[in-house]
């Protein structure tokens, strides 16, 4: 019976979480609305003639957010699994865990600092210990 209610009040739980995403999301179209109707009427005190009809839309680029903790799930795996492991080497190993390109340099540098920034605090935390490994990087394990 326990386990019933405790499982009720998380989906009661996720349930409000969605609701008010679903309510942020409609907020920001709505302000997103008013600015572009604000800005078509300045294009046409430049351009009256303008038709903004072939003005295409932007497309967003794909976000790469991670859930909460999936990064940190993926670095303790790995480092479980090898050991001791330098923060490039853990970037790649996430990148490949989550299915982005790991040739993509721009992302990697990116990920290497969002590992990076995980590591410093786990090991302020007492979790995770680094040394100097032979190419001067730091090498990195669990404490």
């Amino acid at each position: 019976m326990r386990a019933m209610k405790n499982t009720i009040s998380g989906l009661l739980r996720k349930r409000s979480e969605l609701a008010g995403e679903i309510e942020a999301t409609k907020d920001k179209l709505r302000q997103l609305l008013i600015d572009l109707d604000s800005i078509d009427p300045t294009i046409r005190i430049f351009n009256p003639d303008m038709d903004l009809r072939d003005v295409r839309p932007k497309p967003m680029p794909p976000r790469q957010g991670a859930a909460q903790g999936e990064m940190t799930r993926i670095i303790f795996a790995a480092l479980r699994q090898h050991e001791r492991m330098t923060a490039p080497e853990l970037a790649l190993h996430t990148m490949a865990a989550r299915g982005m390109d790991t040739s993509d340099q721009g992302m990697r540098k990116t990920v290497t600092k969002r590992v990076m920034s995980i590591l410093l605090h786990r090991r302020g935390r007492g979790v995770l210990q680094s040394e100097h490994g032979t190419e001067g990087l730091l090498v990195w394990s669990v404490a």
